[in-house]
């Protein structure tokens, strides 16, 4: 069983930034793909960014690419997401996701762990 913790959520203007935070524990940082989903209103959790055991292995929804940055801190046991350049419909509660192995690297249904989610508000 992992359990994920994401912290640093919150209200940001138009064009501000925030960096999120996911905590494993057991550590997952040499086992486990790691994976940032959100989810806004009303709507169906998308897929955002995903990171595989070594940083060489990330990729992002075209939505957010060149403003989000994944990354992951195994001494920490931490994952991030360096959010810049901020729009109101990035608003959304954010997810963290963990899995051993991935293909659908864009379904929620193939993670096996997820965290309670962090608050993300972009005010216009």
């Amino acid at each position: 069983q992992v359990r994920l913790v994401e912290s640093g959520g919150g209200l940001v203007q138009t064009g501000g930034s925030l960096r999120l935070s996911c905590t494993a524990s057991p550590p997952t940082s040499d086992t486990y793909y790691m994976a940032w989903f959100r989810q806004r209103p009303d709507q169906r959790r998308e897929f955002v960014s995903v990171i595989g055991l070594t940083s060489n292995y990330i990729y992002y929804d075209d939505s957010v690419k060149g403003r989000f940055t994944i990354s992951r801190d195994g001494t920490k046991n931490t994952i991030y997401l360096q959010m810049n350049s901020l729009k109101p419909e990035d608003t959304a509660v954010y997810f963290c996701a963990a899995v051993i192995s991935v293909v659908a690297i864009r379904t929620p249904a193939a993670y096996e762990y997820w965290g309670q989610g962090t608050q993300v508000n972009v005010s216009s």
